[in-house]
């Protein structure tokens, strides 16, 4: 009983400490699921295992602790392998990847779900409120001050009052970053 207690003290502990210095990642269903408990809406960074600018977004976007703390407090953070053999139940279908290969090297086949959200290149950066429908897709690499704007934009709602290409210009001239 004490060997099982105090395992499950060090795993709490290992919880905090990794919520403290990183985001608090999760997969697709299980922020879904977070959803039903406590709606917030879901950041998801769509990636792939080949994807240099992926790569880069992790180390030098995800790290900055500002970027962190905001997407922690704000979203529920979801990374999705483009090509990965996931399964993912969204809008009541459930989206597979029936042609991924374990063994393959390189690229391989691109999951349902990536194909549903009408991805144009990896990394994507997805957007969906707090019912998990979907806002917007972002394709590229993003800077941490390139992020914010979206981040703050979309949980804010802000975006909502953004339908024309001059109400989007005016809100980034307006906008004041502080990444």
């Amino acid at each position: 009983m004490k060997k099982l207690l105090l395992i499950t003290i060090i795993g709490l502990f290992a919880i905090t400490v990794n919520a403290q210095e990183g985001i608090n990642w999760m997969s697709m269903d299980e922020a879904l699921a977070a959803q039903e408990i406590t709606p917030k809406k879901i950041f998801m960074d769509v990636y792939t295992l080949w994807c240099g600018p992926c790569k880069m977004l992790d180390k030098n976007t995800f790290s900055d602790k500002k970027v962190i703390k905001y997407i922690n407090n704000n979203y529920y953070a979801v990374k999705f392998n483009a090509e990965g053999p996931d399964e993912i139940t969204h809008k009541g279908f459930t989206y597979t990847n029936p042609r991924y290969r374990e063994d393959k090297k390189g690229r391989n086949s691109t999951h349902f779900f990536a194909d549903a959200l009408k991805l144009r290149g990896y990394p994507s950066l997805v957007f969906f409120t707090d019912d998990g429908t979907l806002i917007q897709a972002l394709p590229g690499y993003k800077t941490p001050e390139q992020l914010e704007i979206y981040l703050k934009m979309i949980a804010s709602d802000d975006y909502k009052e953004l339908t024309t290409r001059e109400s989007w210009e005016e809100y980034q001239n307006n906008f004041k970053g502080t990444f």
